[in-house]
């Protein structure tokens, strides 16, 4: 039979005589042999993938790739045709297989980035999105044909980009009203500054007919002023405190919304904050424009002279207070001065305990770990006798040289009294004995010196005489 493909289809030929496969567009198709046609024409697959940003903030990236078989590679269009093929294109082993690898592939890329990176380098985002997961498929023998990322959008319950618009817009309405209320406080300053010329003028000329009432209009309107000023406080304390209610709810609602909801509560503070910053620049205004008013009423004549006199006298009390805290600000600086000195010497002192009480530590680290070898040396010594305490102290006597410390003392004891000996015999035995008797009496009147010898080293110092050289008795004791 003889096959023909149509334009986007590939026939794929197995059996007798093909090795492997065998791709053609048209081919005789022999008894023995299988053929099998598949598209290749791209399609397009939609997804809404699930990310997470590395603050651990979850978006959606909803996306649309249009994929299909590599054409220009026949080793790709082999591994389409074998992998691929036997599934319909539009299967959910296909889409499943697709949109497994670009969930992947995109929600590690968004777990080492940004929120903020994502949001604004959507391009570059895009872009490594595409090159990595082409080249997972590239093992499938597909091609992305195009990849259009669309905007990101907020996970239900996770509203970061609608907080992140409704900060913007309210950054730039707040803007707009600190923008309107300078314009404002420019025209009311010009108007009440050509309202107050004209009244000074105006004041100038009915200025002794007018004093008394002037001077009630005047009380009257700081009153106002005062009680306005003190209500205008009064509800600015309000409203910053009803906002920081606010602001601890939203923190308790929600963690992640704390930033949002606390510039929306700085944004309002600011425009409240420049509010009374403006309204206070206005009434300041007003209240010196009074003021020059009620001075050309009521110094309409002696103002030069009162004028001269306040200006000197606020001359000499200005130099006074220079003056006086020039003084008090040498002083405060000696204060200082002598302070520093005093913490540097209460530092120097503090280093000096510090390194003295180390020092200590460490001794008494050592003498600790040498009482420790000790005690382990003591007790392998002790097991190696058996548990014999007391060959275990003859061996300390012996090896610490106790025995002859012992001798050497009792031998400068002796040598200190200088005694003389005489040995004095009878002659009855010397006369008859030979030279080698006389040895042996010799030798056994130095035995004979032994017991009371370690007599007197038992009664002084509480020890007995090692095993090897004998013990003591009640009659060695007694001769």
């Amino acid at each position: 039979m003889y096959r023909v493909a149509n334009a986007s289809e590939y026939l794929v030929i197995t059996g007798i005589g093909i090795s492997d496969i065998k791709i053609a567009k048209k081919a005789w198709v022999l008894p023995g042999q299988s053929c099998t046609l598949f598209d290749v024409s791209p399609v397009n697959y939609t997804f809404e993938v699930q990310a997470m940003s590395a603050e651990k903030l979850p978006f959606v990236l909803p996306a649309v790739f249009t994929i299909g078989p590599r054409l220009d590679d026949d080793d790709s269009l082999l591994r389409y045709a074998k992998l691929i093929s036997p599934h319909d294109k539009l299967s959910n082993h296909v889409k499943d297989l697709v949109q497994g690898i670009i969930e992947g592939e995109t929600r590690v890329l968004a777990a080492s980035m940004t929120m903020e990176e994502i949001f604004k380098g959507t391009k570059d985002f895009k872009q490594e999105v595409f090159e990595k997961v082409q080249l997972e498929l590239n093992q499938f023998g597909l091609l992305i044909y195009n990849a259009n990322v669309k905007q990101l959008v907020d996970v239900p319950g996770h509203e970061y980009f609608s907080y992140l618009g409704q900060k913007t817009q309210m950054e730039a309405a707040n803007q707009a009203r600190i923008d309107v209320s300078e314009a404002k406080m420019k025209g009311e300053i010009g108007s009440k500054l050509r309202e107050g010329q004209t009244l000074q003028n105006a004041a100038k000329i009915d200025a002794e007919t007018k004093i008394i009432s002037t001077q009630r209009q005047g009380e009257g309107k700081k009153a106002e002023i005062t009680v306005k000023t003190e209500v205008k406080v009064f509800e600015n304390q309000r409203e910053a405190e009803v906002a920081e209610a606010n602001a601890d709810l939203a923190k308790k609602k929600a963690g992640w919304a704390k930033e949002a909801q606390v510039a929306e509560v700085e944004a309002t503070k600011a425009v409240a904050i420049r509010e009374a910053e403006l309204q206070r620049e206005v009434e300041r205004m007003n209240a010196l424009t009074r003021t020059e008013k009620l001075k050309a009423e009521f110094l309409s004549k002696a103002s030069v002279e009162y004028d001269t006199k306040v200006q000197e006298a606020n001359w000499e009390l200005y130099k006074k207070q220079k003056a006086a805290e020039a003084i008090l600000y040498e002083k405060e600086k000696e204060a200082e001065a002598q302070k520093a000195i005093a913490e540097a010497s209460f530092y120097a002192r503090q280093q000096v305990a510090d390194g003295e009480l180390y020092a200590k530590k460490k001794e008494a680290e050592g003498l600790i770990a040498l009482g420790q070898a000790q005690g382990i040396s003591l007790q392998t010594l002790l097991g190696s006798l058996g548990g014999n305490y007391t060959a275990l102290r003859d061996y300390m006597m012996i090896n610490s040289g106790m025995f002859q410390e012992i001798a050497k003392i009792n031998a400068e004891a002796v040598h200190g009294l200088q005694p003389k000996i005489s040995i004095w015999t009878n002659g009855s035995n010397g006369e008859t004995a030979d030279a080698t008797n006389n040895a042996m009496k010799e030798v056994a009147g130095v035995y004979r010196m032994l017991p009371p010898l370690f007599k007197t080293v038992h009664e002084q110092t509480g020890m007995l005489p090692p095993a090897w050289m004998g013990s003591l008795t009640e009659d060695s004791s007694n001769s």
